[in-house]
C-alpha cells in the first residue's frame, strides 16, 4: 500500500472517505496529502447466519466434489474458514485447499491465504475486475466442463456468473457475508450533507457497495438529485472500474481513477489531480451561475470601466492598426479536438447538442482562453448552425465532418431554401454569447462567426467536404441566375445572424470562406465578391470584421475590396509580400497548423519569421493559418502564444 508522499497535493482540501474496514489508515493517508479528513463508514459486513449454502459447499469440497475455487476478496476468504471450521478441523480445509485450483482476485485473498501457509494457483491481474478474471481463466485456465465454485461478498456478481456459465463451468455459489449499511448512520448522513451543501471538495469511493449505500441513504434523506448535483462540483474518485460503472449508472461523475486499484493510490491520485478538476469544474459552475444572472435575450451589461478595458484590449487596438507593446494571438479552433476537456465532454454530449447548450458552448470558449493565455476568444459554434433552420439538416461522423442531407444539385432546390429568424431558431447561439461575455474576463473580447456566402452555398451544394468542388462550379457555371439567388438568400439570413451575435455582446466578427481559395480571380469577382461585398455593408459597424479564406494568394487584392477591417492570410503567403499587396488594412496569420507538431525551440523559430515579415507594423493579429488540428500538443500550442508575447514584446 502506498502511504507516504511529500507533496501535500491534498493541503487546504476536506476529502470525504466512504471506507469503513481501514478508516484509520485511509484517514492518515489523507492527512499526510495535508488534506483534512472525514471519513463516513458507509457498510458493514453481516456474515450470515446458519449458513447452510456456505457448509454443503464445505462438504462437497473436502470430499473432493469442485475442481476451482474463485476467492473474491482477503475478508470474504477468512470469514469462509472461520465458518468451515465450526464443522471441521482447519487441517482438513488447508489440505482441501492444495486439492483444488484456486483463483485468487488480487492481492487481498493472497494475504489471507499467505497467512494460512497457501499460494494460490493463479492471480487476477489489476484492476482485478470480473472481467479481468474470466480473461485470466480464458488464458490460464479454462473452465468448461469444470466445477467451479465462487466465493460470494455483499451482492453476488451476475455478470461474472453469466460468464462463467457461457464458458461451460458449472458453477456453485459460496455465500459468506452480506452488506448491510452501518449500525450509526449519523457519520454518513453528516457526510451527505457536507458534499451537498458545497462544504466537501473531493469524495473518494473505493467500493461499488459504498455508491449503492451512499445514493440509499442520501434518498432516504430526499437529497438524492441533491447530490447528483452537488458532485458536479467536487473532484470524485473511484478506486477502479467497477466503482467507477457504478457511479455512472446513477449519473454520478468520475473525476479519476489511479493506475493500480488500492486505497493508497487512489489518495496519491487525488493528491495529483484534485486541485486541477476542482478549477475546471467550479469555472464550470461559474459559468452556469453567469448563466443564470444573465436576462434571456439581453445583451450582459457592460460597465463604462470595463467596456473602455475591452477597446483597448491588445486584440481591438491590433484590428484598429494602433500600436501595442505586445502581438495579440488567438488561434482559430482554438476549443477543438486537440483538448483533453473537449474530447472527453464529447464522449456524452453530440457536436451539435454542444452547440446548442449555451452553458457548455460557452464552457468551451472561456476554457479555452484560460489554458491557452491568448488575447482573444472565439465563441464555440459551427458554421453550418443556420443550415439545419433554413431547410437543410445536418449531421456529423465520428470523423467530425459535415454532411448535408438532400443537398443543392438543381436550380429548382433553391426553393427549398428558407428565410430564416435567427432571433428563433438560433437563439441559443446568441444565449451561448451572452454567458460567455459574461463569463470572460472584461479584457478578452469575444469574436463571433459566420460562413461566408461562397463557402455557406459550397456546403449546401456539395453536401460534405470536397478537394474539387465540382458540384458548386457545375452550380455555377451552368445557371448563374439560379446561383446569384441562392446567395442573395443566404446574405440575408447571415447578415440576420451576425448582427444577432453583434447585439448579444461580441467585440468582433471573422467571415470564414474556408472554400473560395478555389476558384480564379475572375471567377470571384464575377460570382461571389458582389455578395460578400453586400453582407459585409449589411453587418452593424463599429467593430472589428475579419474576412478570412485559404489558398486565396491569387484572391487578397479583391477579398479586401469586398470588405473587411482585417485580412486573415494562410499560410502560403509571405506575410510582408501579402500586406504590402494589401496596403491599408489589418491582417491576422499566418503560421502553418502543422507546425504546432514540431518541438518548441522549432515553433519558436517559426513565429519569430512571421514576427520578422510583419516588422512591427500597427495591425498585426498573430494567428495560424488556418484552424489547431486534432492531435496537437497542448504544450505547443501554450509554447506558441508565449512565444508571440515573448518576442513581439516592444522596450
Amino acid at each position: 500500500m502506498v502511504t507516504t508522499d511529500t507533496t501535500k497535493g491534498l493541503e487546504g482540501l476536506r476529502v470525504v472517505s466512504f471506507e469503513s474496514r481501514m478508516t484509520n489508515e485511509m484517514a492518515n493517508l489523507i492527512s499526510r496529502q495535508g488534506g483534512r479528513s472525514v471519513i463516513a463508514p458507509s457498510l458493514r459486513e453481516v456474515p450470515i447466519e446458519e449458513n447452510k449454502p456456505a457448509l454443503e459447499f464445505g462438504e462437497r469440497w473436502l470430499a473432493g466434489g469442485f475442481d476451482v475455487l474463485i476467492l473474491l476478496t482477503g475478508v470474504g476468504t477468512r470469514h469462509l474458514v472461520s465458518l468451515l471450521e465450526t464443522r471441521h478441523p482447519r487441517v482438513r480445509i488447508l489440505e482441501a485447499f492444495r486439492h483444488v485450483k484456486v483463483v485468487a482476485r488480487g492481492p487481498k485473498p493472497v494475504r489471507a491465504l499467505a497467512d494460512m501457509g497457501l499460494k494460490p494457483t493463479i492471480v487476477v491481474p489489476e484492476p482485478n475486475t470480473w472481467r479481468d478474471l474470466l480473461r485470466t481463466l480464458d488464458e490460464q485456465l479454462p473452465v468448461e466442463g469444470q466445477r467451479v465454485a465462487v466465493q460470494e461478498y455483499g451482492v453476488p456478481n451476475e455478470a461474472l456468473y453469466d460468464g462463467l456459465h457461457e464458458r461451460g463451468a458449472v458453477v456453485t455459489r459460496v455465500p459468506v457475508y452480506q452488506w448491510a449499511l452501518p449500525e450509526d448512520l449519523a457519520p454518513l448522513q453528516a457526510a451527505i450533507l457536507d458534499i451537498t451543501e458545497g462544504r466537501s471538495d473531493v469524495a473518494l469511493f473505493t467500493n461499488v457497495t459504498q455508491v449503492n449505500h451512499v445514493v440509499k441513504v442520501a434518498q432516504q434523506m430526499g437529497l438524492g438529485r441533491a447530490l447528483r448535483r452537488a458532485l458536479s462540483r467536487v473532484a470524485v474518485g473511484s478506486v477502479g472500474p467497477i466503482a467507477s460503472e457504478g457511479l455512472k449508472e446513477f449519473g454520478m461523475p468520475v473525476d479519476f481513477e489511479p493506475e493500480h486499484p488500492k486505497m493508497g493510490h487512489l489518495v496519491i491520485a487525488a493528491a495529483e489531480k484534485a486541485k486541477g478538476i476542482l478549477e475546471l469544474k467550479r469555472r464550470t459552475v461559474s459559468i452556469e451561475t453567469y448563466a443564470s444572472s444573465v436576462p434571456s435575450g439581453a445583451a450582459p451589461e457592460v460597465s463604462p470601466a470595463a467596456r473602455e478595458r475591452l477597446e483597448q484590449s491588445l486584440f481591438l487596438k491590433a484590428c484598429r492598426r494602433e500600436p501595442v507593446p505586445v502581438t495579440p494571438v488567438w488561434l482559430m479552433r482554438q476549443a477543438g479536438r486537440y483538448l483533453k476537456e473537449y474530447r472527453t465532454l464529447r464522449e456524452e454530449v453530440g457536436f451539435l447538442d454542444l452547440c446548442r447548450k449555451p452553458e457548455l458552448a460557452a464552457e468551451m470558449t472561456v476554457n479555452a482562453v484560460e489554458r491557452l493565455g491568448v488575447d482573444a476568444a472565439i465563441l464555440f459554434s459551427d458554421l453550418l448552425v443556420v443550415a439545419e433552420p433554413m431547410g437543410f439538416p445536418v449531421r456529423y461522423g465520428r470523423s467530425e465532418g459535415p454532411v448535408i442531407e438532400r443537398p443543392i444539385r438543381r436550380p429548382a432546390d433553391v426553393d427549398r431554401v428558407l428565410e430564416v429568424e435567427p432571433d428563433e431558431s438560433l437563439s441559443y447561439v446568441f444565449e451561448a454569447v451572452r454567458v460567455s461575455r459574461t463569463a470572460l474576463p472584461v479584457d478578452i473580447p469575444l469574436i463571433g462567426f459566420a460562413g461566408a456566402p461562397f463557402t455557406l452555398a459550397s456546403y449546401l451544394i456539395e453536401g460534405e467536404g470536397s478537394r474539387t468542388y465540382t458540384y458548386t462550379k457545375s452550380f455555377m457555371y451552368k445557371d448563374p441566375g439560379a446561383w446569384h439567388a441562392l446567395l442573395e438568400r443566404l446574405v440575408a439570413t447571415i447578415a440576420k445572424y451576425v448582427n444577432g451575435q453583434i447585439a448579444a455582446g461580441v467585440q468582433a466578427i471573422q467571415l470564414f470562406d474556408s472554400w473560395v481559395g478555389c476558384l480564379s480571380p475572375a471567377d470571384y469577382r464575377m460570382y461571389v465578391l458582389p455578395h460578400s461585398r453586400k453582407l459585409i455593408q449589411g453587418i452593424t459597424p463599429g467593430i472589428p470584421l475579419i474576412h478570412f479564406g485559404t489558398q486565396t494568394a491569387a484572391l487578397l487584392e479583391l477579398m479586401k475590396e469586398a470588405g473587411g477591417s482585417v485580412i486573415g492570410l494562410d499560410w502560403r503567403v509571405n506575410l510582408n509580400e501579402a500586406w504590402v499587396r494589401l496596403g491599408e488594412v489589418a491582417v491576422m496569420g499566418n503560421l502553418d497548423p502543422v507546425t504546432l507538431f514540431a518541438p518548441p525551440a522549432v515553433i519558436r523559430e517559426h513565429v519569430k519569421r512571421i514576427l520578422d515579415e510583419a516588422r512591427g507594423r500597427p495591425g498585426h493579429v498573430f494567428n495560424l493559418g488556418h484552424g489547431i488540428l486534432p492531435g496537437t500538443p497542448v504544450d505547443h500550442v501554450k509554447a506558441l502564444v508565449e512565444a508571440v508575447h515573448e518576442l513581439s514584446r516592444k522596450p
